[in-house]
């Protein structure tokens, strides 16, 4: 599992280098993000739920049936918003209330 950045979305707020358990994220001579050795991504996915550009998404590998798809996260009051891009160019909206999430 691993990330992937879009450096002309990032805006170089810092937030995801802060928040990677394993220091992966750093930003490059632009102030852009980028990922130093993306097959050691833990797939935490702090860095996506905190950046708010939906500059950094998780890819979803066949191992975990996301057969290549991506995803971003964003925030809305108490929802979080997961969007998946799929490999033909569709997308899928998953909505979770952040008071339920942990529920169960």
């Amino acid at each position: 599992m691993s990330i992937a950045i879009d450096s002309m979305k990032c805006k170089g707020c810092k937030k995801c280098t802060t928040v990677c358990p394993g220091s992966l994220i750093e930003l490059n001579g632009k102030g852009r993000a980028y990922i130093r050795y993306p097959r050691d991504c833990w797939g935490c996915a702090s860095c996506i739920k905190e950046c708010a550009f939906g500059a950094i998404s998780f890819y979803l590998g066949a191992d975990i049936g996301g057969m290549g798809s991506k995803m971003t996260v964003s925030n809305d009051g108490d929802l979080l918003n997961w969007q998946i891009e799929k490999t033909d160019g569709t997308k899928e909206v998953i909505v979770v209330n952040k008071k339920d999430s942990n529920k169960y």
